[in-house]
Order: structure tokens, then C-alpha cells, then sequence
């Protein structure tokens, strides 16, 4: 059977929420995303709805030029590849569907947040954060990284995964795909 690629962003937009998980967690980037393509165009999570409400979340198809990540041009973010198979590709682009035609009735699952931290999940339904949403695509499609609940899933987590592997780390805009399209536009 092929192998399909997938890539998981990693980033820190050094937002004063992102400032807060950031001390307690101790690692680098505090928000995942999971992407279809290198050039992070079909690049999905949940976050912001609205870059200029934090308060307003669920689920995201997020644009690296706009949005979010042009109110915070200095994001910092590490890009890593995972090689998944055919099969597994189509179920995680079959789940997306699901979740953009009912992408007004979820919401961002702060209180999971807080649940990660003292290792109890809070799932209520339709409810995630980013990296417990991640988590959530890819266990469903059968890939396996660890041996933990979606709901307790870090984004640290994937940075540490064996199956992942490091392709870019530094600036946002300087990801060459990235910059790239900027140039273009």
C-alpha cells in the first residue's frame, strides 16, 4: 500500500494564554495543528475563531498568512512529518469533512486543558483543544503514537513521538513553503 505524508505544526504565537501553558508545561510550543500538506495550506485544529477573541473557539481550518498568525507575525513553530498509509490518509480527510460540516456546533474545550494538567480527560461532546483534537484524528484513523487518551495528548507529545520527524524549526514566516506563498501574494 502508498504511504501519504501529514504534517503536525507545532507553534507559539506568544499570546498571554499561550505565555501562561507555556510556564506550567515548560515546553517550547503550546499549540498543534494537523496539516495535509507540506505547505500547511489544508491545516486544521482548534483554536480562534476570530484572532481578535480568545474567547471564541472550536474548530479551525487556520490560514499561516492570516488570521492568527498575521496578528502575530513573530510566531515561533517546529514542522514535523509523519509518513502514514493511504488508508489512514483517507480516514483523517473523511473525519475533517465531518468536522467542517459541524464546525458550529463544537467548541474549544478549555476546561480539558486544565484537565491535561492534573492527568484527568474532560471530554464533553463536540468539545476539544488542539492537541486532544489532533490526537483524536489520528488515533481514529489508526495511528498509533502513544499509549495515552487523546484528551491527555500535549503538544509536546508530538514533538517527543518517534514517528515524527523534524523538518523545519524557527519562524513561521520563514518556513520556506510559507514564505514562499507570501512572496507570491
Amino acid at each position: 500500500m502508498d504511504n501519504q505524508k501529514i504534517y503536525i505544526l507545532l507553534t507559539d504565537t506568544g499570546t498571554a494564554f499561550t505565555k501562561t501553558i507555556k510556564r506550567y508545561t515548560k515546553a517550547p510550543y503550546n499549540h498543534s495543528s494537523l496539516s495535509l500538506d507540506r505547505e500547511l495550506i489544508q491545516l486544521y485544529s482548534f483554536g480562534r475563531k476570530n484572532p481578535n477573541n480568545p474567547f471564541n473557539g472550536g474548530f479551525v481550518q487556520e490560514d499561516v498568512l492570516k488570521g492568527t498568525y498575521k496578528k502575530f507575525p513573530n510566531t515561533t513553530c517546529a514542522v514535523y512529518e509523519m509518513t502514514i498509509t493511504t488508508r489512514q490518509y483517507e480516514k483523517i480527510t473523511r473525519m475533517i469533512r465531518l468536522f467542517q460540516k459541524k464546525d458550529q456546533k463544537t467548541i474549544y474545550n478549555l476546561l480539558g486543558v486544565f484537565g491535561v494538567a492534573f492527568k484527568e480527560p474532560f471530554e464533553p461532546h463536540g468539545s476539544y483543544f488542539c492537541s486532544q483534537f489532533v490526537a483524536e484524528i489520528l488515533h481514529r484513523a489508526g495511528v498509533k503514537l502513544w499509549d495515552k487518551l487523546p484528551a491527555l495528548v500535549e503538544p509536546d507529545d508530538f514533538r517527543k513521538s518517534e514517528k515524527t520527524v523534524l523538518i523545519y524549526e524557527g519562524l513561521l514566516t520563514a518556513y520556506e513553503p510559507v514564505s514562499g506563498r507570501k512572496k507570491a501574494e
